[in-house]
């Protein structure tokens, strides 16, 4: 499962989408980061941070509330939850935790630890809210557009950005929420870089990265692939050759399928919007 190591944090990584989980030690506290996904996997997490937390607290961080990324909380019950406050306020709470027992139920999975929507005990519900425990520091920052409930974190002194569902190396943008949104969260990156020393970006998808550049890169192909696929639909014209060069493209179509679509409504809103105003006038 592990994806990355050194002697401040592991990476562990899911058989399933490529799926990160992070595992961040300090002097402090122990930070685990999304665990997921199978049992075993949530299992081997849990086993890790046993193994390494000694008397140091647990502190459990959710970028996002999609059901793969928090399914693994019932294995981390003692630990203290970080999120956003549109994650704590989610109202369909449920419809994620049906998520997690269908997903179980379809493929005749068994877990040690109950399936349940985490609850919140810090709330992240403001730009640049900072955090401190001892030494280490956190700064988090609001990454709404794959979902409304997604946050950045910044771990310091060790130079972790914990990126969620965004940066990755292995899928274009989903975009369950809002492109525009989306674009400005992916805006944020160079005053990111800025303001803090990034030594690694970790997305909730793919692989990590400690190079700058790569970090770039990956928010220009993003930006890319948004701004072309608009043009796409304003123009009429297919969209398929914005899927070059993405492995795993039968699931991967789904998505763009699903990108169309919220796209074309939100031109239609914003058109709406235009007549509208236009009638007032």
């Amino acid at each position: 499962m592990i994806q990355y190591q050194n002697s401040d944090f592991t990476v562990f990584q899911s058989l399933l989408y490529k799926t990160t989980s992070t595992v961040i030690q300090t002097k402090d506290c122990i930070i685990v980061v999304d665990p997921n996904l199978l049992p075993f996997e949530v299992e081997a997490i849990r086993e890790h941070v046993d193994n390494i937390k000694n008397d140091r607290p647990i502190y459990i961080l959710f970028t996002h509330s999609d059901w793969d990324h928090v399914i693994g909380y019932g294995a981390f019950q003692d630990a203290t939850v970080i999120a956003s406050s549109t994650f704590a306020q989610k109202e369909n709470k449920e419809d994620i935790v049906k998520q997690m027992k269908k997903f179980d139920d379809q493929y005749y999975l068994d877990r040690q630890h109950p399936i349940l929507y985490p609850s919140v005990d810090i709330v992240v519900n403001e730009e640049g809210q900072f955090l401190n425990i001892g030494d280490t520091f956190l700064t988090f920052y609001q990454a709404e557009g794959h979902t409304n409930d997604g946050i950045y974190a910044i771990i310091e002194p060790l130079g972790i950005w914990l990126a969620g569902d965004y940066l990755s190396d292995i899928e274009f943008p989903f975009i369950y929420e809002s492109s525009s949104q989306y674009e400005a969260t992916l805006h944020k990156t160079d005053s990111i870089l800025k303001s803090h020393l990034i030594d690694y970006l970790i997305p909730g998808h793919g692989h990590i990265t400690d190079i700058v550049e790569e970090i770039k890169f990956r928010k220009m192909v993003a930006l890319t692939y948004i701004k072309e696929l608009r043009e796409a639909i304003q123009k009429g014209r297919d969209s398929q050759n914005l899927l070059e060069g993405y492995n795993y493209l039968s699931e991967l179509q789904i998505c763009h399928e699903q990108n169309i679509e919220l796209i074309k409504k939100e031109m239609n809103h914003n058109k709406q919007k235009i007549v509208n105003q236009m009638n007032l006038d």
